[in-house]
């Protein structure tokens, strides 16, 4: 299976996709601005302690508190409250880390009521971002993840990912890092570790230990509270960390500051690979020349369809998910109904697989799957559904189907389901149910094209329209565009865009930044 990666860098969001055989398997998208991601760290005040919940909310910075359960706090909490102080206590010279000692372990049975106080300063890692109407979720068990390892500050101990099966190669990899690591710190190997040398381990380690300094040393120069000591990897790197395999072929990018980025990230962690990360700068929209435009809007929506007329019904609820898997007016397969529900049940596997991950669906899934009589064809699907989610890197749980046909999923959720809005709102009506002449619509570009060109004084630029209306534009010996050249210039380019509706348009200078030409009208 071949893996590539297209990342997709607007002026105000980020977009990136993953492919796998050119088929969309995974899709996020998020503000350039976005803040609160999985991983951040934070140097944060105590808010309100909550005994009947053994819990408390903390003041991070985000609109709505985030969440600390007392178990979350981390056997090693009392280590770095004492750690903190000590740091805090001297603006001038840090204390080292080195010299930091270990205390008790907080009791697991323990109260928040003891461990805590209103205002006290702690430091925290979000495990879970904010979702619908909830604040960001807490840990007080600091980790930096790496490609091969995971640091942990205040750790006592070396675990080997238990995906790792060779006894000879456990051993090695345990008496490895612990020749290496620093004092006062536990690590975990993860599995793409098994087999690597010495030298790149370290090289590793070195770079975590550097971010821990490096979050400390911001603790101990500023009081800002809350603060951020440290700043998960972009979104980009973070995705290419976790997923990156030798089997991935390409890394496509539209903008030159991202592209150096994640190209010295790879040349870091895999420097045989660093060629894979190609700077895209073809005319098209990057994820219209890679059919992931098509893809997206095809396999979001309420209905998605699959081979043969057979299509999913997907609601979401605020305390769940529900699919129903229907057969549609596909061809009847001629060895009766129970083949046919079993092959259209297999089919539904496949793509809801899929599915979850695509949109990065979590909590619980339930499925209505099309009833099947014989134990033996719910068993294949039980085992096929189980097979597709082994590609899935969230935590997940399948349980077999009830005697209702209902199959039941639980899946790790740590940021908002994915939700992309596929219908297109009518551009010229906006609701309205009333719009302009169509066929003036090329009269109110060249209206737009005449004040970007003679009243703004922009004479390189590209217009990104929907592909039938560019193909309408570029029609004929003498078209509409050469006309509109000839009139205001060679520096006056024409896009088909796949993501626009019919009569939308968008405007890009020659950097490739966004130019808002919408009159008051377009915009209410």
């Amino acid at each position: 299976m071949n893996s590539e990666v297209v990342i997709d860098v607007q002026e105000k969001e980020v977009a990136i996709a993953l492919l796998e055989d050119k088929k969309l398997v995974e899709y996020q998208k998020e503000p350039r601005e976005a803040s609160f991601a999985v991983g951040n760290i934070y140097i944060a005040k105590v808010k309100k302690l909550m005994p009947g919940l053994n819990a408390c909310f903390v003041d991070v910075g985000y609109e709505r508190d985030a969440f600390l359960h007392y178990l979350d706090l981390g056997g090693q909490f009392n280590s770095y409250a004492k750690y903190l102080k000590q740091v805090q206590s001297d603006r001038k010279k840090l204390y080292p880390f080195a010299k930091a000692t270990r205390q008790p372990e907080l009791p697991k049975d323990g109260s928040v009521q003891t461990a805590l106080t209103v205002g006290q300063e702690v430091m925290v890692q979000i495990v879970k971002e904010p979702i619908s109407t909830k604040g960001p979720r807490l840990t007080g068990e600091i980790s930096f993840a790496g490609r091969y390892l995971v640091l942990v500050p205040f750790g006592d101990k070396v675990s080997v990912s238990s995906k790792i099966k060779s006894g000879e190669e456990r051993a090695r990899l345990k008496q490895l890092i612990h020749s290496i690591k620093p004092k006062n710190c536990g690590v975990i190997v993860r599995t793409v570790a098994e087999g690597k040398r010495v030298a790149e381990l370290d090289a590793e380690l070195k770079v975590l230990n550097k971010r821990w300094e490096d979050a400390i040393t911001k603790v101990q120069k500023t009081q800002q509270r809350p603060q951020l000591i440290f700043e998960e990897t972009g979104r980009a790197i973070a995705l290419i960390r976790d997923i990156f395999n030798p089997s991935f072929e390409n890394i496509h990018i539209n903008d030159e500051e991202a592209y150096n980025e994640v190209k010295n990230y790879v040349s870091l962690i895999a420097p045989e690979k660093a060629g894979i990360v190609k700077l895209y700068t073809g005319k098209l929209p990057i994820f219209d020349n890679f059919d992931v435009t098509k893809q997206i809007k095809s396999g979001f929506g309420r209905i998605v369809n699959y081979k043969h007329g057979a299509y999913l019904i997907i609601e979401h609820t605020e305390a769940l998910h529900v699919v129903d898997v229907n057969s549609g007016n596909r061809t009847r397969n001629n060895n009766g109904q129970e083949a046919n529900a079993l092959e259209v049940n297999l089919g539904a596997a496949d793509e809801l697989a899929r599915q979850l991950r695509l949109r990065d669906m979590g909590g619980i899934i339930v499925v209505d799957f099309i009833d099947m009589n014989l134990a033996e064809d719910r068993q294949l699907l039980y085992e096929r559904m189980c097979e597709n989610m082994k590609q899935d890197r969230a935590r997940h749980n399948i349980l077999p189907l009830s005697k209702f046909g209902l199959m039941q999923i639980t899946r790790q959720r740590v940021r908002p389901a994915m939700d992309v809005k596929v219908e297109e709102e009518c551009p010229t009506c906006f609701g309205s149910g009333k719009i302009k002449s169509s066929i003036l619509f090329t009269d109110q570009l060249e209206r737009k094209i005449d004040r970007l060109v003679n009243k703004i004084g922009i004479k390189r630029f590209t217009l990104h329209v929907h592909p039938y209306v560019a193909a309408y534009i570029n029609q004929g010996f003498i078209s509409l565009k050469r006309r509109w050249q000839l009139k205001f210039g060679m520096g006056v380019h024409v896009v088909p865009s796949q993501k626009l509706g019919f009569l939308q348009y968008e405007f890009y200078d020659s950097k490739r930044q966004f130019i808002d030409m919408k009159e008051e009208i377009e915009t209410k």
